[in-house]
């Protein structure tokens, strides 16, 4: 039930097309990023088209060549974009349109906790599996068909608490049965958040099951806390996200993306 969108009303320009490269270049390659993917070709030049924000960021590993930027512009609203880049000799280059995305019906937070439907700013690396109700569309990640019995643990007193795990009872809590949410866990990403390697172990309380997913409505809503997109969209992301790469995702409000 925790990431069921909530149902607060049409996001903007949701036509916006996906155009992802496959895969950033090595650092030192000397050859242009390759087409990009998606509806239409890639615009060129991506420099001065809008901000390349990828390049204000200052924490990332130098292990990274992809980041996602889930922003906004402020902590309140439940509007924003995604946009994805990738770091090639040259820096960071941007490899795709922004892409309209919802946040939590209560905006972003610095101090998400259990159960308060608002997205946790930060950090984050992808989870080291995909998942879906449906089948794997072509993920560079390892992927799970979801299936009768498969559980996130959201129950705070469990020793397993912000984990996935197959059950045939529920683990108790707000624990979500991921394979009866549909459509919004058609497909989806593991966000790190309160989990590795972003800490050691979950903190109870602190929030889980934060994840990169499809819209539940065709129009767009607000989620738990959760990021989601468009069916079309969110495809392009996960399939064009490599974990050879090490990719990151940054969730915030713009004006605190200099923390990052």
């Amino acid at each position: 039930m925790k990431r069921r969108s909530l149902l607060l009303g049409a996001a903007a320009g949701l036509a916006a097309p996906a155009v992802l490269t496959p895969a950033a270049p090595a650092l030192g390659a000397s050859e242009p990023l390759r087409p990009g993917w998606g509806t239409v070709p890639m615009p060129r030049p991506w420099p001065g088209r809008r901000r390349n924000r990828a390049s204000e960021l200052t924490t990332l590993p130098a292990a990274t060549k992809q980041v996602i930027i889930v922003g906004a512009s402020s902590y309140t609203t439940t509007y924003a974009t995604l946009e994805a880049y990738v770091r090639s000799r040259n820096g960071w280059q941007p490899a795709s349109a922004s892409l309209p995305a919802r946040l939590g019906s209560k905006g972003f937070s610095d101090n998400h906790v259990e159960g308060v439907p608002t997205t946790p700013t930060g950090v984050y690396s992808i989870g080291p599996t995909m998942y879906g109700i449906a089948a794997n569309p072509g993920m560079r990640f390892p992927y799970r068909r979801l299936v009768s019995g498969d559980w996130w643990n959201e129950n705070p007193s469990s020793s397993l608490y912000n984990t996935f795990q197959h059950s045939a009872t529920n683990p108790g809590g707000a624990s979500e049965a991921l394979w009866k949410e549909v459509p919004a866990y058609t497909h989806f990403a593991v966000i790190t958040y309160n989990m590795a390697p972003n800490v050691p172990k979950p903190v109870p309380n602190a929030g889980s099951g934060i994840f990169l997913h499809q819209f539940s409505t065709s129009a767009g809503n607000a989620t738990a806390g959760c990021v989601s997109l468009a069916h079309s969209h969110l495809v392009d992301v996960l399939t064009w996200l490599d974990p050879a790469l090490s990719p990151r995702i940054v969730l915030s409000p713009y004006a605190q993306l200099g923390r990052y």
